[in-house]
């Protein structure tokens, strides 16, 4: 595994600022995914074998567009793809270059992206690696792909409905509803699905057409990347996986 200049900044002060800044998903989502749509632009620049000006970046499942000024303000021309209108408008964003469509059918040409990445999406989607193999077909040779995904057994897995997810998805959706009085936004089985680090490692080593060139938490400092590394822990320390590969 290769260490680029993003292991600079995958320090203990970003992962205190970044865990901070989760505690305001549900009540000021702009301030939240603004921090993730920044600190993921700086990953993508750093991980990319190539400046990002000109590059075009296809965000995979790029909900409300929180991402598109980050990605603008690196000079690359952004993407996003998203299924769900109702999402796409959460923000009340403008969407200067959004496309309604699905992840595990991209609607773009073979080749056609040169960064294609995907954000907290895949344990959302009832068939991640059909989506992460979409990935990688529109993804042009010599470009990057990179997948990050919240870990289900990690302290996240349960998203809003927090570590009662350790008690089994279903429950911890009924125990959600009765405390709240509606179900969560992320209901398990519908929009919420358990993915492991396993399930992602393995993908990764199944594809012919692309190189892994990195698989680390998202959120540790780069001294804790070792993790990945160790079964079982990794999917509960770990709390949340990137994949980095480079398409041959």
């Amino acid at each position: 595994m290769t260490r680029p200049a993003f292991a600079r900044h995958a320090t203990l002060a970003r992962a205190a600022r970044l865990l901070n800044d989760f505690r305001y998903e549900q009540s000021d989502p702009a301030r939240f995914y603004g921090a993730i749509a920044d600190d993921t632009a700086v990953m993508v620049r750093d991980w990319h074998s190539a400046p990002l000006d000109d590059a075009v970046v296809l965000d995979v499942g790029g909900g409300p567009g929180y991402f598109a000024d980050a990605f603008d303000g690196l000079g690359a021309h952004y993407i996003s793809v998203e299924p769900d209108p109702s999402e796409m408008h959460a923000g009340g964003l403008e969407h200067r270059a959004g496309v309604r469509g699905s992840g595990q059918q991209l609607p773009f040409a073979d080749a056609s992206m040169d960064v294609t990445f995907s954000s907290n999406v895949v344990e959302h989607t009832s068939r991640p690696w059909q989506m992460a193999d979409e990935m990688l077909r529109v993804t042009r040779p010599g470009g990057t792909v990179i997948i990050s995904y919240t870990l289900w057994w990690g302290p996240f897995g349960g998203h809003e409905m927090g570590l009662t997810h350790y008690l089994g998805g279903h429950r911890a959706a009924r125990l959600y509803t009765r405390r709240h009085g509606h179900p969560p936004k992320n209901l398990f089985g519908t929009s919420l699905f358990p993915v492991t680090a396993r399930d992602g490692l393995r993908w990764a080593d199944s594809v012919t057409d692309a190189d892994v060139v990195a698989a680390f938490p998202r959120y540790l400092p780069s001294r804790l990347w070792w993790i990945m590394r160790v079964p079982g822990l990794r999917e509960v320390f770990g709390t949340n996986l990137v994949l980095v590969l480079r398409r041959r």
